[in-house]
């Protein structure tokens, strides 16, 4: 969970069917070099990480809408400071192999990229 001041780091992509299966390898590749690369503590620390996968639906608030036939990813990615996005973002560039990959996909899907927004209201 996000606290107040703490900066996400969120993408949202809108896939589609052809390109799923390489967002699931990809997702499963960047979690993989995440484990391997980033802080758990101090000012470039990752809080939490996680990617959702789910059905575009054609009405988003209903549950029982149609699916479009495309796929959403949603990554995201919260840090301790605007540090930890920053050290993210350089170390993708130099050491995850399929970030150039990630680009070339992420460019397929419909995306929405959120470099580091502040968090300012949470609960629990």
């Amino acid at each position: 969970m996000a606290k107040k001041n703490e900066v996400r780091f969120m993408v949202s992509s809108i896939c589609p069917a052809d390109q799923v299966a390489e967002g699931d390898r990809l997702y499963s590749s960047h979690i993989d070099w995440m484990k391997g690369t980033h802080h758990r503590d101090g000012p470039n620390a990752l809080i939490s990480y996680d990617v959702s996968k789910t059905p575009e639906l054609s009405d988003p608030f209903d549950l029982t809408s149609k699916p479009t036939g495309n796929t959403v990813f949603v990554l995201t990615e919260v840090y301790g400071s605007d540090a930890g996005v920053v050290d993210h973002f350089k170390q993708a560039e130099a050491s995850w192999k399929d970030f150039p990959a990630w680009k070339a996909w992420s460019g397929k899907c419909k995306s929405t990229k959120v470099g580091a927004a502040k968090v300012f209201n949470t609960l629990w």
